[in-house]
């Protein structure tokens, strides 16, 4: 007994069903015309573009090439291709005969044919693989119809020419023309054997071995257009992270000299202040020059922070670790580095030559970032290795020196950005000195730098510190 609540229900059941079925074939509908469409792009639309292959770049060129031969070995792929295209060529016509000319003309013509595409696939790949289809099909069809011209020949290297043809084209261009030229060859070869009623025959095996090659062709230019990709990827990564480096390390030392020259601004701005108290009865354009003066000082401090505040905008915490109100340190302090090192389990050795003065605070802060930044890399990168430290008071500047030795033990992985030899260069070309980094011989690292010093900052430095 049927139910009218049943009824309903089976209805609302098949419509559901119904509604079902119309959206997986319109789903289906959607991506045959997806299919139908990347078709018609990849193997119609401007099918005999000309798309040369460039030569071999430098570094692809085989290394057994002599250096004389490299330029020349760069077309090897083209003359290669080439060469296969002689060798059908001669293969196809070689059963030719000189006592039937037509016979001969024919064969001739179906023999170019046949052995064209492949150079054509070196300017235009697509139009190569249509030209060794219509090669193949027509014949197939001229075995079939005028066997008396002998173009069996022609139906054997035909096919094999059309193979090498697709994997050709699959390796010059992308990887799913793979999936739609075999499919193509192989929908006209079905029509052509009902069409002419010659069966299958070999046709199941043939198509599978075809597949085998064209998916291994498809794999390889995959392959290819991955170790591309990295390249590339890698290439813009350094590059960004040599650019994120230096500006880093500029805004690393802009802070710096912000604190060294407004100090010294500072000064003068304070000393502009009191001038005029200190004497008495001071002449008002004496006055008013002080006054300029300061309000010159109080000007530059302002103009050089807002170019401080620039410099740093894109990274706003920068140097949050550290206090910005805390005094920079300068060469007096080295001891105290020194005991952190040695403490983080390094052995230095610190060695002072000549006499020591005052040097200009950029000069000192300098320095002093240099020795860090050198211990610092022995720390890392030569972990149980001895260092040592020299630092020469000459008469036009200061030499430093750290080196360490060979580490005895494998250094950990650092995931700091690599950038202490490049700060430290830009330190010493900023105050017009020389440095130079590099390997000892016995497997350690040396920094050498020289920063020069003009007897009038000295001099200058020197009143500063005992004003």
């Amino acid at each position: 007994m049927r139910t009218p609540g049943g009824a309903r229900l089976l209805t609302v059941v098949s419509v559901n069903d119904t509604t079902q079925t119309q959206g997986t074939l319109r789903s289906e509908a959607r991506i045959a015309r997806g299919a139908l469409h990347r078709l018609r792009q990849d193997l119609f639309v401007d099918a005999f573009a000309f798309l040369p292959m460039p030569p071999l770049e430098g570094a692809k060129v085989p290394r057994l090439v002599p250096k004389r031969l490299r330029h020349w070995a760069r077309w090897l792929p083209h003359l290669a291709v080439g060469f296969f295209s002689a060798c059908v060529f001669l293969a196809t016509f070689a059963d030719s005969s000189l006592s039937n000319p037509l016979r001969d003309l024919v064969v001739g013509g179906f023999s170019l044919l046949v052995a064209l595409p492949p150079v054509l696939t070196l300017f235009r790949p697509v139009g190569a693989f249509w030209l060794s289809l219509g090669a193949f099909l027509l014949s197939v069809c001229a075995d079939a119809f005028a066997p008396a011209y002998g173009t069996s020949p022609l139906v054997g290297s035909a096919f094999p020419t059309h193979i090498v043809v697709m994997a050709l084209v699959v390796l010059r261009t992308r990887p799913r023309l793979a999936g739609e030229m075999w499919l193509v060859t192989f929908g006209a070869a079905g029509v052509l054997s009902v069409l002419l009623g010659s069966g299958s025959g070999d046709l199941p095996p043939v198509a599978v071995f075809s597949g085998v090659v064209l998916v291994s062709a498809a794999a390889i230019r995959a392959w290819r257009e991955e170790r591309r990709q990295v390249v590339e990827t890698r290439t813009v990564t350094a590059e960004e992270r040599s650019r994120r480096t230096l500006l880093e390390e500029r805004a690393l030392i802009a802070r710096e000299l912000h604190d060294v020259v407004a100090h010294h601004m500072s000064v003068i701005a304070i000393q502009a202040e009191a001038a005029p108290y200190r004497v008495a009865d001071t002449p008002p354009e004496l006055a008013t020059s002080f006054a300029t003066i300061r309000e010159n000082a109080v000007a530059a401090l302002t103009e050089l922070r807002r170019i401080l505040g620039v410099v740093r905008s894109a990274d706003p915490d920068a140097f949050a670790e550290s206090d910005p109100e805390a005094p920079q340190p300068t060469l007096a302090t080295l001891d105290s580095l020194l005991d952190s090192v040695r403490g983080a389990g390094l052995e230095v050795e610190a060695v002072i030559t000549g006499s020591a003065r005052p040097l200009p605070q950029g000069v000192e802060l300098s320095a002093y970032r240099i020795v860090q930044e050198g211990l610092s890399n022995a720390l890392r990168h030569s972990p149980g290795a001895d260092a040592r430290v020299e630092i020469s008071y000459v008469l036009g500047g200061i030499g430093l020196r750290i080196v360490n030795g060979r580490p005895s033990r494998l250094a950990k992985p650092s995931p700091g950005a690599g950038h202490g030899v490049l700060g430290m260069r830009e330190r010493v070309q900023m105050l017009g000195g020389e440095m130079t980094a590099d390997h000892t011989e016995d497997g350690g690292f040396e920094v050498a730098a020289f920063i020069p010093v003009g007897s009038a900052a000295g001099e200058a430095a020197a009143g500063g510190k005992q004003a």
